[in-house]
């Protein structure tokens, strides 16, 4: 609906020997994985590089299902209850290869909450706002093959032929993303400075999808519309530029991680999955809470204190290397 995404039309784009030989949503179910068993395999994910496991409560209190008797919002959130230990999970988890990966987002979150808590109630937060979904997207980062091979999931490591599609298909989804999450906050900007009035509200809008994500609307458009208010966040009023900065620190964290972790191949194969020192080099920043500006979290975690979208190069370099050759002039 935004183009914020578009892993959709991967099926149009898929490169030749993108096969990776293996399909992990069909494993889980012919596993009978259930849901609470999805959430076990993230908590053990935390557990393997230092955390304490989550507390009994959470498995008490968290919504792992859709309930049959009335509705709930599926959309997968963590919650602390308490600012203290009573972190919760609120998620429809449906047994697949993406709810894999949002289960160890989502718990990025949780165990972001525990390592904050004994903080003054003030800290008890995260760094900057871009910081809570970034932890929980780097974590998210570390479910590669090799990771899944290390739980058994899969009996091999795909070849490396397949390795563009799988960078292919993720680009579609990180890196379309950055132009969408940039402009929401430019329109509200424009908008709350009243630089731009409200008759044109609306030509602003587009004007800014176009520039930075070279799409228009299929029909045309007028100030009669008002098309930004489809999106949740403009009418919540819920900040954007944290989604922005997030899609960047992600790749950010996740390379400072694999370094102290001492893995020395391709960024995107890089999973800290059993590492105590990397584990422990995470712990450290996430226990900072919001105590120290965000530089001094940063800083604490990468070694740098300012904010570097060159990870998100080294992560993608084979894809852009293929992309290049794709697009030289016949």
């Amino acid at each position: 609906m935004w183009a914020q995404g578009w892993a959709n039309i991967y099926p149009l784009l898929a490169p030749a020997n993108a096969d990776r030989g293996y399909d992990l949503t069909q494993t889980l179910k012919a596993r009978n994985t259930d849901a609470k068993q999805m959430v076990r395999y993230g908590e053990a994910f935390f557990t393997s590089v230092g955390f304490d496991a989550l507390p009994p409560t959470f498995w008490e209190r968290s919504l792992f299902t859709k309930p049959a008797d009335r509705e709930v919002v599926c959309h997968a959130s963590a919650w602390d209850i308490d600012y203290e230990k009573d972190v919760r999970l609120k998620m429809c988890v449906q047994i697949d290869e993406e709810d894999f990966s949002v289960v160890h987002h989502e718990l990025g979150h949780n165990y972001y909450q525990m390592a904050y808590a004994p903080k003054p109630f003030l800290f008890r937060e995260s760094a900057n706002d871009a910081f809570h979904e970034a932890i929980g997207d780097t974590i998210a980062l570390s479910v590669t093959p090799p990771y899944l091979k290390q739980l058994g999931l899969i009996d091999k490591v795909p070849d490396q032929s397949a390795d563009i599609g799988f960078l292919l298909n993720r680009a579609l989804d990180k890196v379309a993303f950055l132009p969408f999450g940039y402009l929401v906050d430019q329109w509200r900007w424009k908008v709350f400075s009243e630089e731009v009035k409200p008759d044109g509200y609306n030509k602003l809008w587009w004007d800014l999808r176009e520039k930075y994500q070279g799409i228009a609307p299929p029909v045309p458009r007028t100030e009669q519309d008002f098309d930004p208010g489809a999106k949740y966040h403009v009418p919540a009023n819920t900040p954007y530029a944290r989604y922005f900065l997030a899609a960047i620190l992600q790749f950010q964290f996740h390379r400072a991680l694999c370094r102290e972790a001492g893995f020395n191949g391709p960024l995107y194969q890089c999973s800290i999955y059993g590492n105590k020192k990397a584990g422990e080099k995470l712990k450290a920043m996430l226990a900072m809470g919001s105590s120290e500006p965000w530089p001094a979290a940063l800083k604490a975690m990468t070694g740098e204190d300012k904010m570097d979208a060159t990870a998100i190069i080294d992560y993608f370099a084979p894809l852009k290397t293929w992309l290049d050759e794709q697009n030289k002039p016949k």
